[in-house]
C-alpha cells in the first residue's frame, strides 16, 4: 500500500483509509468477529488510517473499532470526529472537549491523532433542528467560546494532535477563512467522477454542489484532502449499476429513484471506460482520486474483505493515463 502525508503535519498514512460510517453498514450493524476479521485484513493489506465519529451509530462504531484494535494489538492513525447541535451552541467549546473524552473511552485510547469538525462551514445562519449538524455557522467556529476555541482546548490538551473539518460544497470561501487560522490540517470532502469540482475540472454541467477547487486551496494551505464516499455511495460500482444492492450490510439504495434521476446512467458511461480498459468501476473510481497529489487518502467503506482487495489493488495500480482522463473528462463536458 503507498503511503502519502496529510499535508504539512508529520502524519503519513495509507492513501487508502478505513471508514467507520453506517454507508457500509460494517462498523455499525456487523457481527463482532466480523468486523476484527475484515479490520485485520485491512491492516495485512497496507492500511495505516481509520476515520470514524460519535455520529455513527450513536457512538457504536468506535466502540467497535476501540475493541478491534485492541483484540489485534495495533494502534493506527485515527481520525474522529465531533456534531455540533442546535443544543450545543451556547457551550461549543466545552462540548468539543466533553465529546473528544467521550469518543477517547470508546475507542480505547489516550489521544486521537486528527480531531475533525463534522459540520462544514456556511457564511450565513441555517436552521438547527434535531439530530441536524451538516453545517455550521462561520461565526460559531469563530466567535468566543465556539468551535476553533474548543478545538485549541483540545489540542493544548493532548488529546489530540491535529485537527480538521469538513467541507460539504459551495463553502470554498468560507473553507478559505478556516484554512487562514492555521489551526486545520485536514478536510474531509467528496470528490468523484460524479462530481469533481474539488479538484482542478472546474464547474459540472450539471447541478451538483460546487467544490471550488478546495483540494488547491488546501494545498497552497499546507493540508490534507481525506475523499470520503469515493464511489458515491456504491453508485459507481458494477454492482449497483447493475441495479443490485451493494452488500447486506450495507445501507440499501433506491435504485428506481437513481435511474430517474439518470444517475445510474452517468455512471454506466463510467463503466464503459473502465471495462474499455480492463479494470471494473470501482477501480477507475479509486483511481482517478488518487491521481491527485493533492489527495492524502481516501476512505473506503467497507462491508467485507473483498472489498479492501479492489481499493489496495488500485493503490497498486497507480494513477491514471492522459488517455482515460481525456475520455473521462469527454463524458464531464456533457449533460447526458
Amino acid at each position: 500500500m503507498k503511503q502519502r502525508r496529510i499535508g504539512a503535519t508529520d502524519l503519513v498514512i495509507s492513501e487508502i483509509g478505513f471508514g467507520c460510517g453506517g454507508n457500509a453498514g460494517l462498523m455499525v450493524r456487523g457481527e463482532a468477529a466480523e468486523q476484527t476479521r475484515v479490520i485485520a485484513r485491512a491492516l495485512e493489506r497496507g492500511i495505516t488510517y481509520f476515520d470514524n465519529a460519535p455520529d455513527y451509530g450513536d457512538g457504536k462504531a468506535e466502540e467497535n473499532l476501540g475493541r478491534a484494535l485492541r483484540e489485534l494489538g495495533i494502534t493506527p492513525v485515527i481520525t474522529t470526529k465531533v456534531e455540533i447541535r442546535a443544543e450545543n451552541l451556547g457551550d461549543i467549546s466545552d462540548h468539543i472537549l466533553r465529546s473528544v473524552e467521550d469518543s477517547l473511552c470508546r475507542l480505547q485510547v489516550d489521544t486521537i491523532d486528527i480531531l475533525q469538525i463534522h459540520n462544514g462551514p456556511v457564511a450565513q445562519p441555517r436552521a438547527m433542528e434535531g439530530p441536524y449538524y451538516a453545517t455550521l455557522w462561520l461565526k460559531d467556529y469563530l466567535k468566543p467560546g465556539g468551535a476553533l476555541e474548543g478545538v485549541r482546548r483540545v489540542l493544548e490538551s493532548g488529546k489530540a494532535r491535529h485537527a480538521g473539518f469538513i467541507c460539504r460544497g459551495n463553502d470554498a470561501a468560507d473553507v478559505g477563512t478556516l484554512l487562514k487560522t492555521g489551526l486545520f490540517h485536514l478536510i474531509n470532502l467528496p470528490y468523484t467522477l460524479l462530481n469533481p469540482t474539488a479538484g482542478r475540472f472546474g464547474p459540472c454541467p450539471r447541478p451538483v454542489p460546487d467544490y471550488g477547487n478546495v483540494i488547491g486551496a488546501a494545498q497552497a494551505a499546507g493540508a490534507g484532502i481525506a475523499v470520503f464516499s469515493p464511489l458515491a455511495g456504491g453508485l459507481l460500482t458494477d454492482t449497483l449499476v447493475a441495479g443490485q444492492q451493494t452488500h447486506p450490510l450495507a445501507r440499501q439504495k433506491d435504485i428506481d429513484k437513481l435511474k430517474a434521476k439518470g444517475d445510474l446512467a452517468r455512471a454506466r458511461r463510467f463503466q464503459e471506460i473502465a471495462r474499455a480498459n480492463g479494470m471494473d468501476l470501482a477501480e477507475l473510481a479509486y483511481r482517478f482520486i488518487l491521481s491527485d497529489p493533492g489527495v492524502s487518502t481516501l476512505i473506503g467503506g467497507f462491508s467485507a474483505a473483498d472489498q479492501i482487495d479492489v481499493a489496495a489493488a488500485a493503490s497498486t495500480a497507480g494513477p491514471l493515463g492522459a488517455d482515460l482522463f481525456a475520455a473521462i473528462e469527454k463524458i464531464w463536458s456533457t449533460n447526458e
